[in-house]
């Protein structure tokens, strides 16, 4: 007798990312697949975090988070993303910006809802749409300025859709939304009455082109839930600690859903957030210019051995081309990367809804110390320019 396996995730399985980080890991290479971001954290976040678990800060937290952390997203997002909220109301923190996002779309969708998505796209949004029964209506972004067709997005609403989801800045393309995009998905999302999902994880990480929330714009504001964290500001992805902002009612729902899935983020590590969140504009500062030199770096080396990158406004990833003819596909050509050189990317083809449109490219990430993107660039460079093998 074969026991039940549910239907939902009879087709599950680890992603391309976590695979080739395992086998990287195995053979002692650098990583440049997963967005791990294995640097160190601040001084004054891993103090606070020591301090709570010195003082005991181990049982559960309200199921919204610790008062005092919702104060400093509430005064943040005041700051920096010009959103006005209160922290008792309109706040609720989460395991990581995915946790966020579990309970956001376990609180506003049910099975057989549309959500519109932007492809390429980042993998876990669109497979716990999957995991919940909802479907993701796909609007293409076009290389290497990924602009959106103003029409293809009007065409994916349809009586079915309940949320638009934007992803700035973007994972993979780097994508930094300007306000006029923002605009015209208000005004859709205002049109067709449903919600707008942010994930702005990446938001202190940018190139030049100024972030920009959508839920800061006057006509979005009642209809937008903003997911970020902690992770890749503070170099602690591995600590899961994000959070969701947005209208009272919904995160009320989403609050008790969170309590359902998780309970409560990890109590100590959100005051190592709380922490962090003190620190000043310099500390920003600081990290945009080391990933602007590590952004620099990798789109040298990747041009040097025949990569066309797609260079980022933002975030910590770089999707970069190669010829066609050069590898069979991006799965091949990972693969032979991994093996040859040691540095582990991430096939082009995970990110889009027709993974053909993704058969030339990698995705590269330089969330990385110096010296070991150094190591990277350095091993890649030992790559011929010459094609490797022809298309089977």
């Amino acid at each position: 007798m074969s026991k039940p396996i549910a239907d939902r995730v009879k087709d599950a399985k680890q992603s391309d990312i976590r695979r080739f980080s395992a086998i990287c890991a195995a053979m002692n290479g650098v990583n440049l697949s997963q967005g791990v971001c294995d640097q160190p954290a601040p001084s004054p976040v891993k103090k606070a975090a020591k301090s709570a678990i010195d003082n005991d800060h181990a049982t559960y937290t309200n199921l919204r988070g610790i008062a005092e952390l919702r104060v400093a997203i509430a005064n943040k997002m005041r700051d920096f993303n010009k959103i006005e909220c209160d922290p008792d109301q309109n706040i609720a923190v989460n395991i990581g910006s995915a946790g966020a996002f579990a309970c956001v779309a376990l609180s506003t969708l049910n099975p057989g809802d549309e959500v519109v998505v932007f492809s390429p796209y980042y993998s876990y949004h669109v497979n716990l749409l999957r995991l919940f029964g909802v479907t993701a209506k796909f609007v293409d972004l076009k290389p290497p300025t990924w602009e959106y067709s103003p029409e293809d997005l009007e065409a994916a609403f349809n009586e079915k859709t309940k949320m638009i989801l934007v992803c700035t800045p973007g994972n993979p393309t780097g994508k930094v939304y300007t306000k006029e995009e923002l605009q015209h998905i208000t005004d859709l999302a205002n049109k067709h009455d449903v919600w707008i999902a942010t994930d702005e994880i990446y938001e202190y990480i940018t190139y030049g082109k100024p972030h920009i929330s959508i839920g800061s714009l006057p006509e979005a504001r009642d209809r937008t839930i903003t997911l970020s964290g902690s992770s890749k500001t503070y170099a602690v992805t591995g600590w899961r600690v994000g959070y969701t902002v947005g209208p009272a009612e919904l995160i009320e729902r989403a609050s008790v859903v969170n309590d359902l899935l998780y309970i409560c983020a990890p109590a100590p590590l959100q005051w190592g957030i709380e922490a962090g969140m003190k620190m000043g504009s310099d500390y920003y500062e600081k990290m945009r210019s080391d990933y602007l030199a590590k952004r620099e770096l990798l789109a040298k080396t990747l041009r040097e051995i025949g990569f066309d990158p797609y260079v980022p406004d933002g975030s910590y990833y770089m999707l970069a081309a190669f010829e066609k003819d050069r590898w069979a596909d991006a799965t091949a050509a990972t693969e032979a990367i991994l093996e040859k050189v040691g540095v582990a990317t991430v096939p082009g083809s995970a990110f889009y809804r027709n993974p053909e449109d993704g058969q030339n490219q990698l995705r590269f990430c330089y969330a990385k110390q110096m010296t070991d993107l150094q190591d990277a660039c350095h091993r890649l460079k030992k790559l011929s320019h010459k094609k490797s093998v022809t298309t089977a």
